[in-house]
């Protein structure tokens, strides 16, 4: 089990030194798209199992070539919502680690004046009960992660967890503004944002660093 440290409230940061290390290699402008991919699908996993560590179970009976044997399964329905594009980025990584989840889309884009976030696109797959992992890997202002977390709300989910890389102070306490239940999973808390509200010291533009577009 990876090593997390605690902030208050809802919010876990995850530290252990595997997920430290994808981190580096996700941040550092030297990383080639190819090697960024495979470093964002590992924090994928590291970041998902984190995210469902209390996850209730149920035990079961699998069959092995020499008879049945106990398992054990998730006792609630999981569902990964990436916010587009990004979080297509982490996605891989959560279905290797876990595999029962089922998985929805929702496309948001920023108003880059008023740093908005607004809906264009939304399928997600029935949720009620269930712990929905919503995938944004840049909790900037949080404006689309909030706007996720609403969004999601009215399929009543037992549990919303924002599964992100790199955030800041603002963008959690903006998730949980607009959802105190809800909770926040990431690899880093950064200071702030710039002027143009990029995350610093960040990783740039986790999208266009994702997809080799130019930022």
């Amino acid at each position: 089990m990876p090593t997390s440290t605690p902030t208050p409230d809802r919010v876990l940061v995850v530290d252990d030194a595997a997920t430290s290390v994808h981190l580096a290699r996700v941040r550092d402008a030297s990383t080639s798209p190819t090697d960024f991919i495979r470093h964002a699908r590992q924090l994928g996993v590291h970041l998902g199992l984190a995210a469902v560590a209390d996850l209730p179970v149920r035990e079961v009976e699998v069959t092995t070539p020499l008879g049945p044997a106990p398992a054990r399964e998730p006792a609630v329905p999981i569902v990964a919502v990436p916010v587009l594009r990004a979080g297509l980025g982490l996605l891989q990584g959560l279905q290797e680690a876990l595999p029962t989840l089922v998985v929805g889309m929702l496309g948001l884009e920023r108003d880059e004046e008023t740093l908005e976030a607004r809906e264009y696109y939304r399928n997600i797959p029935p949720a009620k009960g269930a712990w929905v992992l919503v995938l944004e890997p840049m909790l900037a202002t949080g404006g689309s992660a909030a706007a996720a977390v609403r969004s999601v709300a009215d399929l009543e989910p037992a549990r919303v967890t924002v599964v992100s890389v790199v955030a800041t102070q603002q963008a959690v306490d903006r998730i949980l503004e607009a959802d105190p239940e809800a909770h926040v999973v990431t690899a880093a808390l950064d200071p702030g944002l710039d002027d143009n509200g990029f995350i610093v010291p960040g990783l740039g533009d986790f999208g266009d660093r994702l997809f080799g577009t130019p930022g």
